[in-house]
């Protein structure tokens, strides 16, 4: 069998990163992509986005919290895992599944920072 997930996209917020109590990094990262799914009436392009939840564990956490930023492009391949919960509000089940990251790069080269003019 094989759980494979290759995406490239940008993501929607800063990482959230935390430590276990046995120290090790954990980060969470929202990210979209784009399909192109044809064009519309007046030939414009139309894309459909989806949004992900990745979670990324040690060096890559570290990583992830030092250099990534909203809106910065990454490439991630890791495999689909879903959780459950009991919803405290409602008592309903609750379904989450997220992309376990085990491996990323870094997409887009360094940001340009602003300069001041002369």
């Amino acid at each position: 069998m094989i759980n494979k997930v290759i995406l490239i996209g940008n993501l929607t917020a800063d990482p959230e990163v935390r430590a276990t109590p046995k120290g090790v990094y954990v980060a969470n990262v929202r990210m979209a992509t784009n399909t192109y799914i044809g064009k519309d009436e007046s030939g414009n392009a139309k894309q459909a986005t989806e949004f992900h939840h990745l979670v990324l564990f040690a060096r890559l956490a570290e990583v992830a919290g030092e250099y990534l930023r909203k809106g910065k492009q990454i490439y991630v391949e890791g495999r689909l895992q879903t959780s459950s919960w009991d919803d405290a509000a409602s008592g309903a089940k609750k379904y989450r599944t997220e992309v376990i990251v085990e491996d990323m790069k870094m997409l887009g080269g360094k940001p340009q920072e602003a300069t001041a003019a002369a």
